[in-house]
């Protein structure tokens, strides 16, 4: 060893001393790899933190809307609308992501995204007036219709080369906040004297430390801005510039993952709204049925982080979409035929269907070459999406109201994986919306 240190020291002893410029190269040329490594992990950390709170502004007023709708004098019909307002602003607000993120950026509007979520979260519990209640929410799902579908853009421009692991980042803390919100919301009201003012407001806090994470992203990435930045984003896009529209309506790749996107979603919101009352008029225990809704939410966290990396390794997800469609299917029919007998283990079926979410995700950022491609796939396929899932959890709620038993709602469920699995065939097949696009 010490052979190989003598010249090297000898060398070292000829040399003249060392310019201070040259000195100083060095450092100054770590500088920015080091600045860079840090900007993108903060980006990471604020992608993780948006995520929490996309969900919670909807299953924490679930947890509390019997309370809620005493506490304003709310009518059905009103509480009715709330049921209704999620993915319908989904559905309308997601078509104005694209071009609010061409004007001010993907990152200013996110970051304006969680003022909105936080404001509206916040303000809306200190409201006394249902409809004032009504448009609080709606503002704050306004903020996460558009984070919906600009945070996967974020991801495709920042992070090129870890899409996937950012997507299943994504994806994990979107559980999270899921289930962290249906488990905690009641305990954590019951704890704070049982006000449910004070059980939806402490969401908003969590949003407002989510605002301030991006705040800082903001304010990082401030030199991002202006026309250089702009050629350098459009020279970076290759030959697709970034901020070319694309007419989308001709991908057939496009209307699958919209059509799956629906499909998946119709799935996720029925199983969340009506698997605490399936369990329980198969005569398992509120606390038990609640349990399992939780466990429905857990199966998702690991898989969520797992599934867009293993997904992103095949150049299709075909066998993805079949096994989490197989597995859905296996878990409707056991609840409809035998619900009280193994439950956890349709709840863990279940909670592997409601992977398609994920999985959904990663092929928006796979389908497209382009940031600018992505944005506008990921607003078209989830506003259509939305739009699709809706009257999903209303027919199931009129089928059970109409027999008094869950056999055709369930069924419904199970029949309709069918086309999800046969659209998302489709979708998970290797191609470029911008390819089919332009024929």
């Amino acid at each position: 060893m010490s052979t190989a240190a003598d010249p090297a020291a000898t060398e070292t002893e000829s040399r003249p001393p060392a310019a201070p410029s040259t000195e100083k190269t060095t450092p100054g040329a770590a500088a920015p790899a080091a600045v860079r490594n840090g900007a993108a992990v903060l980006l990471a950390v604020a992608v993780a933190a948006a995520a929490v709170n996309l969900r919670p502004v909807v299953t924490s007023l679930g947890a509390l809307l019997d309370p809620v709708r005493d506490g304003l004098g709310m009518s059905a019909t009103t509480a009715g609308l709330l049921a209704a307002v999620p993915p319908l602003c989904f559905a309308l607000l997601g078509v104005c992501a694209p071009g609010l993120a061409r004007r001010m950026g993907p990152i200013a509007v996110v970051t304006a995204a969680m003022a909105a979520i936080a404001a509206g979260v916040l303000a809306r519990s200190f409201t006394g007036s249902a409809v004032v209640f009504l448009l609080l929410t709606a503002l704050a799902l306004a903020g996460v219709a558009l984070a919906n579908v600009l945070i996967p853009v974020v991801i495709k421009r920042y992070f090129p080369d870890r899409v996937a692991p950012m997507i299943g980042l994504y994806s994990m803390s979107l559980s999270v906040g899921t289930s962290l919100a249906a488990a905690t919301t009641v305990p954590l009201t019951n704890a704070m004297g049982g006000d449910w003012r004070l059980g939806l407001g402490v969401w908003g806090l969590l949003a407002v430390v989510a605002l301030l994470v991006w705040l800082a992203v903001l304010f990082a990435r401030r030199e991002k801005s202006g026309p250089a930045a702009a050629a350098t984003a459009t020279a970076a896009a290759g030959p697709a510039a970034a901020h070319v529209k694309l007419p989308i309506l001709r991908s057939r790749t496009a209307w699958a993952l919209a059509a799956f996107f629906g499909l998946q979603s119709t799935s996720a919101y029925s199983a969340m709204g009506w698997l605490p009352k399936i369990y329980h008029d198969a005569g398992v225990s509120e606390s038990a049925s609640g349990v399992l809704l939780a466990l429905v939410m857990a199966v998702s966290v690991p898989v969520s982080f797992l599934l867009p990396n293993l997904a992103a390794r095949r150049g299709d997800q075909r066998l993805y979409v079949v096994v989490l469609g197989l597995a859905g299917i296996a878990g409707f029919l056991g609840l409809m035929f035998a619900a009280g007998t193994v439950p956890w283990l349709w709840a863990v079926l279940v909670g592997l269907s409601m992977c398609a979410f994920p999985l959904a995700l990663t092929m928006l950022g796979l389908r497209a070459r382009t940031p600018g491609g992505v944005t506008q796939l990921s607003a078209f396929a989830q506003s259509l999406g939305y739009l699709i899932s809706i009257p999903g959890p209303i027919l199931m709620g009129a089928l059970y109201q109409s027999t008094g038993r869950w056999y055709l709602p369930l069924g419904l469920l199970a029949l309709l994986l069918v086309p999800q699995m046969l659209v998302g065939l489709r979708a998970a097949r290797a191609r470029h919306i911008e390819d089919e696009a332009v024929r």
